[in-house]
């Protein structure tokens, strides 16, 4: 049993609680961007706990300020987040591993600001202030012949995210009504190590735009349906198990009409001792 206190990434999901530098990509998927605000890190407290039984099984609770998304959180005594989470996971033979989870988290975002199309097509700042609700559905397979990852491994990687909200939104500055929204997103990616050194991967992510409701501000604000969708294949080199050279492309379709097509080059450097990276 571990009990954490101070400022943390939740542990809700696979993802969001490893640190920029072990990611395969150099970004986030686009559901971790619009639902997390890229990666959702709170001051608060965590319990986990690791059941003494054959099969890997975690369970774990948070409660914490509420600082999601660019939003400031709540900033008196009480939480304005709260989360639970379980993973469990096993061993398939001696070359492959696994690890599933179901992450549930509530925070009540405070003036939470998005650029939002109006019916003029202009762009306008909305506020929106309510209660989010959040499920992820998590998997990683891990595979290695004869459980030796030096020279070939492959993972496969991918995560769900369902989210709810209602309260109040304020259309810039000009009238206030309800808001209620269903939305999710999703991403899938593989990742294979070919030679030592050398990794190829290759990722997709997708939004829902679900359902929203603008009440009496539904002919000020656009609904249109779209849905978000982006392709990234990225190569890296890696000299030592501090250092990381990474090319990657990507195709970005997150804005209706305007695909984006992406070129990056990254250099991760990592200075001093740490702890092992989490599976």
């Amino acid at each position: 049993m571990t009990l954490k206190g101070g400022r943390f990434f939740s542990g809700i999901g696979y993802l969001n609680e490893q640190h920029a530098h072990t990611w395969d990509f150099v970004d986030n998927p686009l559901v971790y961007q619009a639902f997390l605000g890229n990666q959702y890190g709170d001051d608060g407290v965590q319990l986990k706990w690791v059941a003494p039984t054959d099969t890997y099984l975690e369970l774990g609770a948070e409660a914490g300020r509420g600082r999601i998304a660019g939003t400031a959180g709540k900033d008196k005594n009480g939480a304005a987040m709260g989360s639970v989470f379980g993973h469990v996971g096993g061993d398939i033979g001696i070359s492959s591993s696994w690890r599933a989870g179901l992450s549930y988290l509530r925070a009540s975002p405070s003036d939470r600001r998005s650029q939002d199309l109006d019916a003029a097509g202009n762009f306008v700042t909305n506020t929106f202030n309510g209660t989010s609700r959040l499920w992820i559905a998590d998997f990683v397979w891990k595979w290695a012949p004869n459980g030796n990852t030096h020279s070939t491994n492959f993972k496969l990687q991918g995560e769900y995210l369902h989210r709810s909200e209602d309260g109040n939104l304020a259309y810039s500055t000009i009238s206030t009504d309800r808001y209620s929204a269903v939305q999710s997103g999703w991403y899938l990616q593989g990742i294979y190590q070919f030679m030592p050194e050398w990794r190829a991967g290759l990722r997709y992510d997708r939004l829902d735009s679900g359902s929203v409701d603008y009440a009496s501000n539904n002919g000020k604000l656009i609904a249109n349906g779209y849905n978000p969708d982006r392709i990234s294949f990225m190569v890296d080199y890696n000299p030592s198990e501090f250092s990381r050279i990474r090319l990657q492309l990507a195709r970005d379709n997150s804005r209706q009409n305007a695909t984006d097509n992406q070129l990056f080059l990254q250099y991760i450097m990592s200075l001093g001792s740490h702890g092992a990276h989490k599976f």
